[in-house]
């Protein structure tokens, strides 16, 4: 089979890992990005990954700053590409701030996005719309990690079957939105207030999820982390069916946030031997692997 490298569109990586804390209850931190190249993505076949900041104080150990990947990028153009990060109540805390004053120097400077965004307002707060709308008259598409509620986690918040999502996915149909996390992907099968937040198994069937994507093709899936490894290799045989129907719209993403974390391996080993066996098609599985996040991104 010829070899295809793979596009990580969620990698998350510091600058300066020494001066970086370990992350509470580890003895590890956030990897430099030869590190991620080293550790994993030799092995993964990555060519080229998406550094993704954080600036929101919502479950952060530390801040990872646009400016941060911008340095990073400027080193290793040919390995590392970025998102900017943007919280929704900076400059002045309003619902009317000039956030488009932001993402336009960012974009100027070569950001593809913005995102993840992991402040813990509600996916439809007068706030998030606001960077929306803003994100939507740059058209930089928006990495969004879906929290089950608003206070003790990080991550803009929903409710079951995502209704405030639906909402700003109908009002910005030309914002492209990258939907990510255990609440998300837990809404490609039947779902409930109590299983939402953790990685449901068996077999998956009526979804909430492949019904907002087929009503809005402005929604994406970001297939990283163990929420979107979990929501395909749960049923193998809802997998290829979903990737099929969605084919255009599923992006390859590890979100590897320090060192020792072996998902990635396995999910991999996933879809190379659903590529074998015939179950995804060669042309699926590029698009999933690389082929979207080059025609998306523009790479």
């Amino acid at each position: 089979m010829k070899d295809i490298k793979k596009i990580d569109i969620h990698a998350h990586a510091s600058p300066w890992p020494e001066y970086a804390p370990k992350y509470l209850g580890t003895d590890t931190k956030k990897p430099s990005p030869d590190e991620l190249f080293t550790e994993y993505y030799h092995t993964l076949n990555v060519e080229k990954c998406v550094l993704l900041p954080g600036v929101s104080p919502e479950g952060a150990t530390a801040v990872i700053t646009p400016e941060m990947l911008k340095y990073l990028v400027d080193r290793d153009p040919d390995r590392l590409l970025w998102f900017c990060g943007v919280d929704p109540r900076m400059l002045s805390n309003t619902t009317d701030a000039r956030l488009g004053y932001l993402l336009e120097h960012y974009k100027s400077l070569g950001a593809k996005g913005v995102g993840e965004m992991t402040c813990n307002l509600y996916a439809d707060d007068p706030f998030m719309e606001n960077l929306f709308s803003c994100a939507a008259d740059l058209d930089l598409p928006v990495t969004v990690h879906i929290a089950p509620a608003c206070g003790g986690y990080y991550g803009i918040a929903d409710d079951l079957g995502l209704p405030r999502l639906e909402r700003m996915l109908k009002k910005y149909p030309h914002l492209k939105i990258f939907g990510h996390s255990q609440p998300f992907w837990s809404e490609i099968g039947e779902n409930s207030d109590a299983l939402r937040n953790t990685y449901v198994k068996g077999k998956v069937k009526n979804g909430r999820l492949p019904h907002l994507l087929r009503e809005y093709e402005n929604l994406y899936c970001d297939l990283s982390a163990g929420s979107g490894a979990n929501a395909l290799m749960r049923d193998r045989e809802h997998a290829a069916s979903f990737i099929e129907e969605f084919s255009d719209r599923v992006m390859y993403g590890c979100d590897i946030c320090l060192h020792g974390q072996t998902f990635p391996f396995a999910f991999d080993e996933f879809l190379t031997s659903m590529r074998q066996s015939g179950e995804i098609s060669e042309e699926n599985y590029y698009k999933l692997v690389r082929g979207n996040a080059e025609r998306i991104l523009g790479i």
